[in-house]
């Protein structure tokens, strides 16, 4: 199995193989154990082609931890390795071996003192089958690409989360965006090299690694990016920095998780590039200690729902030539209570919305709520002017509970952006238009695009618009009289039975 097709389906087999540990053990727990021996894994191949290489130098440094570390290599001590590992795959020990491999590494790594998870020797997982999941690690990866398999690993890890979150359901939510509504934020506003990327509520850092495969994509560095996020929630915290050491991405999450609104881990970041999926309409989110905030320029958000402070703490963190993606639920287009509308009126007259993107309902695991895409950009090329797209008619149902944007719904609402960056777009009933100040003025500056994109077009069935009237009219006249005649027949029939109508 040493090409990428013996590796085809190996998430799906892993997970199957895997789904077999559920037992009693709770969501949480499950996800902590695949994701520890995805990342465990991850951190041996990389260890071991760094160790092969210092070898074959000659200089005696393999085993000086700096020879690895300078490489972005963690170090991974002997009983931490995956050969050490592999070998009590099918003794009673192999969760008592797992977790001493665990605090070894965090021993080793200070930067993942306390992230690891340790709960391999738990009585309720049972031994047999973490063996087995084990030997596929060992079996199904050919570590002679080790490229090839840093990023089957990490196909994996997306894979086992996006599987987490649809059987978690609403849980799921705080730590998963779908792949293709995150992939479509990063077509959209299209990070570059040497940027900063930020997501103040980042979950499990999908939007780094997007933004990351985005710059590689177009003959970037993948690791050429500088990344900062912050998560309240401890465990998916450190599912977020376990995701971006599988992928090879610096990332600065700060020492601990906590709450962004009363205690940002950033606060003099100034960044090239927001990308986030806030938790929807929050609340309570703690305005009462926080009144007089510095981030509220265009007015105090209301304590009972968060969206205009998550708009104004990801505005307050943006640098001067900065774009910003993010998820809201379509209550923040329109609301005006508590004074969200005459911040969302501030927002639009200092010129920052670029573009509103309106999404079909069923895209989330967490909810069914329809959610737009907001573009906020500093210095925009088209000024005084913003994009409305209606897209709740895209995508396709994957199942009969979800539905995904296809790569051509991706390119499509990228290609409309850029035309409309350009100057060259031509605005289509019913999908996509371009408003001005003046139009969102005499809208109230509400931003919902059907109200600028209007209804599409219909094709002329060549039947002159009197005659379809008419037509229509009869058919409907004479379909009430069939009702009524209906009505009269269950009223006799049920009077015939006794029963009063």
């Amino acid at each position: 199995m040493s090409n990428s097709a013996a590796n085809i389906g190996f998430e799906k087999q892993l997970w199957d193989a895997a789904c077999v540990l559920w037992g009693h053990i709770p969501a949480a727990e499950y996800r902590k154990v695949i994701i520890g021996l995805i990342f465990l894994r991850y951190i041996s191949a990389a260890f071991d082609k760094r160790y092969q290489e210092l070898i074959n130098e000659g200089d005696g440094f393999e085993n000086d931890r700096d020879a690895y570390t300078m490489e972005n290599v963690f170090f991974v001590p002997e009983e931490a390795r995956w050969s050490t590992i592999a070998a009590a795959a099918h003794t009673p020990e192999i969760g008592t071996v797992i977790d001493a491999a665990m605090r070894a590494i965090e021993a080793d790594n200070k930067t993942l003192k306390n992230v690891l998870p340790k709960n391999y020797a738990s009585p309720d997982l049972d031994k047999r089958v973490l063996g087995d999941v084990v030997d596929i690690f060992t079996n199904n990866i050919d570590m002679s690409d080790t490229a090839e398999s840093e990023d089957l690993l990490g196909r994996t890890y997306e894979y086992c989360i996006q599987q987490f979150a649809e059987v978690e359901g609403v849980n799921g939510g705080e730590f998963y965006t779908p792949a293709s509504i995150v992939k479509t934020l990063v077509e959209i506003i299209k990070p570059f090299e040497n940027c900063r990327v930020y997501d103040p509520c980042c979950g499990s850092g999908g939007m780094f690694v997007q933004s990351a495969k985005f710059i590689q994509a177009h003959s970037g560095r993948r690791g050429s990016i500088s990344v900062y996020g912050q998560e309240a929630n401890a465990d998916t915290w450190k599912m977020a920095k376990i995701n971006m050491a599988i992928r090879g991405i610096d990332a600065d999450f700060g020492p601990y998780q906590a709450d962004t609104f009363t205690n940002d881990l950033h606060p003099t970041l100034k960044a090239d590039f927001i990308l986030a999926n806030p938790p929807f309409n929050y609340h309570p989110w703690g305005q009462e200690k926080l009144l007089d905030d510095v981030r509220w320029r265009f007015g105090t958000p209301p304590a009972g729902n968060a969206n205009y402070a998550w708009i104004q703490h990801m505005i307050h963190h943006l640098a001067p030539n900065g774009k910003i993606g993010l998820v809201l639920a379509n209550g923040a287009l329109s609301s005006q209570s508590s004074g969200e509308g005459e911040i969302r009126k501030k927002i639009i007259q200092a010129d920052l919305v670029e573009g509103i993107v309106a999404l079909p309902t069923q895209l989330f695991y967490s909810v069914t709520i329809p959610v737009t895409l907001w573009f906020i950009t500093k210095n925009k090329k088209q000024k005084g002017k913003t994009l409305f797209i209606d897209g709740r008619k895209m995508g396709h149902m994957v199942d009969r509970k979800h539905r995904d944007f296809t790569d051509e719904d991706i390119r499509r609402l990228a290609d409309t952006f850029e035309r409309f960056q350009d100057g060259t777009l031509e605005e289509v009933k019913g999908f996509c238009a371009v408003a001005g100040l003046d139009e969102m003025e005499k809208q109230d500056f509400i931003l919902t695009p059907g109200r600028y994109v209007g209804i599409e077009e219909q094709e002329n069935d060549g039947e002159p618009f009197e005659e379809k009237m008419g037509r229509l009219t009869a058919e409907l006249s004479e379909m009430f009289k069939k009702s009524h005649v209906l009505e009269e027949e269950i009223r006799k029939n049920l009077g015939a039975i006794g029963y009063e109508v």
